[in-house]
């Protein structure tokens, strides 16, 4: 009877209730038995999630089958994912927001939290989306709402994606963030944070050292391209500051291996040749993002080694 469990969870998008397991006479101790062999994880009361899908999922895609599981568990056709729970089920990814707690609007006249649920009032001017069979309010609401609440890194990391695939546009979210605001304060925030969304950038590394670049006063460029002296554009770097510095941020994942391997020589070869076109080349890791101060004396150094170098004389 498990078997028949397992493959019902799999045809519900790897999530499965107490309710499944009743209706195909999967007892209480079978189910236990199986949340304890790490086959199903019981993410809420009555809510489960298949133990290897789980296993492989990313954070954000914890929060996805989390958001599923409660949804289906609790059976309730009104509700719908919201706030960066809807970011989850929608596939963006997430930066500075907390991926413990499922948020659902429902029919409840204010906000209650309990046993990592998080239930809000139903809008029902706001639109609500079928994603993959869960329902959730609309990408333009969700960035709205995580705007809102969240801040500034939590917003633009998942609206960089958004833009970058299509799937919002700015001026329909920032007319959510004015009538969804408690106050004209935080929705002229909200605004200003979004406004520095940029649909260039590649990875949620990109667009938390854009945002510190900006932090530090600098004026930013996102992928921009880089000629040779004959003009032929031979590289798109992360991002160019101040028109005569480079600056990637560096995963490292992609350095694994044999092709890993390749790849870090094909870009110390593409770094020398940008050193020696006059640019210099600063790399951000992830541990570098966690110390802003280290960011900023590399840049200001390569600021500085760029500035001598122009200011020397060229031989005659």
């Amino acid at each position: 009877m498990s078997d028949r469990l397992l493959t019902l969870g799999a045809a519900q998008h790897d999530v499965l209730s107490t309710r499944d397991a009743t209706r195909l006479d999967v007892d209480p101790n079978s189910l236990a038995e199986l949340v304890d062999a790490g086959t199903l994880v019981r993410v809420r009361r009555g809510a489960y999630v298949l133990g290897s899908t789980w296993a492989q999922a990313t954070p954000e895609r914890r929060l996805d089958l989390r958001a599923r599981a409660v949804l289906h568990a609790r059976g309730r056709p009104h509700e719908a994912a919201t706030h960066q729970s809807a970011l989850a089920v929608h596939g963006l990814p997430l930066h500075d927001a907390p991926l413990d707690v499922v948020d659902l609007c429902g029919h409840v006249s204010r906000v209650r939290t309990a046993s990592g649920l998080r239930l809000h009032p139903t809008d029902v001017e706001l639109p609500v989306v079928v994603v993959d069979g869960c329902r959730s309010v609309s990408v333009d609401v969700a960035l709205a709402q995580v705007a809102l609440r969240e801040g500034r890194e939590a917003v633009v990391v998942a609206a960089d994606r958004a833009l970058r695939e299509g799937a919002t546009d700015l001026e329909r979210v920032t007319s959510l963030v004015a009538r969804l605001a408690e106050s004209p304060r935080r929705a002229a925030r909200a605004v200003t944070w979004l406004r520095q969304a940029d649909p260039l950038s590649e990875s949620v590394g990109e667009t938390r050292t854009r945002l510190l670049l900006l932090d530090l006063g600098h004026p930013v460029t996102s992928q921009a391209r880089v000629a040779d002296e004959q003009g032929r554009v031979f590289a798109r770097v992360d991002l160019m500051v101040a028109g005569r510095v480079v600056v990637e941020f560096d995963g490292l994942v992609k350095y694994e291996g044999a092709e890993g391997r390749a790849a870090l020589a094909a870009e110390k070869a593409r770094e020398d040749r940008l050193r020696a076109l006059g640019y210099e080349v600063v790399r951000i890791t992830w541990v570098d993002l966690e110390h802003p101060g280290r960011v900023a004396a590399l840049v200001r150094a390569a600021l500085a080694r760029a500035a001598a170098r122009e200011s020397r004389p060229t031989a005659s």
